[in-house]
């Protein structure tokens, strides 16, 4: 296990390498570059066996990926904000077509106004594509994502593409300690991608192909099986990448932190999730809830998580417009079956990349206390 410091998209470039992908493709946009640059650099010298192919836009390379998918090759691309909404035509024919590729959305927020810093409202722009969506609190986790994210993906019964989300600059531009996995233990976790369909010449057969109304809703079905299938190989994959690696993350659909005895639980994802442990140990009688795959959607494991607080507090990174944050909305019909649901209460925080702090927490939870079933705040707005 090879111990480095080093800046989080460099980190996640030299595992991506590892899991050994046959082509590459990517356009830059901030903050994802760093991510891309050092593949190619990688590329260039040799230390991957692997076609990088430069592009004139995030449209044309996710279709370059595509392709080369179809035809058989594991592939990588990243982006972020505005270049992921550029992709979103292909992002439903990658998933229609089963072609499970994986891909880094380094999390920025959406123009205008123009905006470079992070939030999660261009990866929740995308949660009804069909993509498997992890959210990662950590550079670590990270890295740890992403051989399990193609094994999930790349499951017979799943053949679905995969968005690993990181926070842009807050992960991908920090200098951390990461543990990198030797070459042969990510061999041992990840076998080489040998799917059962590809376009070949000696076997033609179409990808995407033309379905009336006699036939749609079938094939969206099986992609919601698939979904389903998918919970399963998260949980088993965790656990099997916790024993060969030694880390693993919660059930891998949900993390708990001081839930024993929690009256009142925070439910958030991604990098304001370790700001919101630092807080947690400073408080009595408060727990966090972390998702860390948020599609499929872990509905059941929230009930259970969640069913004997007095107070969830929900933090969305992102806005559903004319309504409430998206996590919240998931996450309040997911308990409402409970016979004895706990108040609900929804913070809108650090949109654009307004910083929280240990402090704003406190607030945070404060004002938990003293909500009504269903407000929703628009936390440290300056009106």
């Amino acid at each position: 296990m090879k111990y480095i410091v080093q800046e989080g998209s460099h980190s996640i470039a030299e595992v991506i390498a590892l899991c050994r992908p046959g082509l590459i493709s990517a356009f830059p946009i901030t903050p994802q570059t760093h991510i891309v640059e050092k593949l190619a650099e990688l590329v260039s010298n040799g230390k991957i066996d692997a076609e990088f192919v430069n592009v004139e836009s995030e449209h044309s390379a996710i279709s370059v990926i595509t392709g080369a998918e179809a035809c058989g090759m594991r592939t990588f691309s990243a982006t972020s904000s505005q270049g992921l909404a550029l992709m979103h035509e292909v992002l439903h024919a990658v998933s229609g077509m089963r072609l499970p590729l994986v891909m880094v959305i380094a999390n920025r927020a959406l123009s205008a106004p123009l905006n470079i810093w992070n939030d999660h409202s261009d990866s929740m722009a995308q949660r009804d594509t069909s993509w498997l969506q992890f959210y990662a609190e950590s550079v670590q986790e990270a890295v740890d994502l992403i051989a399990q994210a193609y094994r999930v993906a790349e499951s017979r019964d799943v053949m679905l593409p995969g968005m690993i989300c990181v926070d842009g600059y807050v992960l991908t531009h920090i200098y951390e300690p990461v543990l990198i996995p030797e070459q042969e233990k990510i061999d041992a976790f990840l076998p080489p991608y040998r799917p059962e369909y590809i376009l070949d010449p000696e076997r033609p057969m179409t990808f995407g192909a033309y379905a009336t109304p006699n036939d749609y809703m079938e094939f969206k079905w099986e992609q919601q099986k698939a979904m389903g299938n998918a919970k399963r190989h998260i949980v088993q994959i965790n656990t099997e990448y916790r024993e060969l690696i030694g880390r693993g993350y919660g059930n891998g659909l949900i993390e708990l932190y001081h839930m024993e005895n929690a009256r009142i639980a925070i439910v958030a994802m991604g990098s304001i999730c370790g700001t919101l442990k630092e807080a947690i140990d400073r408080m009595e009688d408060v727990g966090l809830v972390r998702i860390r795959a948020y599609r499929p959607f872990p509905a059941e494991e929230l009930r259970d998580a969640l069913r004997d607080t007095e107070t969830i507090a929900v933090i969305d990174r992102a806005f559903s417009y004319g309504y409430e944050g998206p996590v919240f909305s998931e996450v309040r019909s997911a308990l409402y079956t409970l016979k004895e649901r706990p108040l609900m209460c929804n913070f809108i925080v650090g949109l654009g990349g307004r910083d929280t702090r240990v402090g704003d927490i406190f607030e945070l939870v404060k004002k938990a206390k003293e909500s009504s079933e269903g407000e929703v705040t628009w936390f440290n707005l300056k009106v």
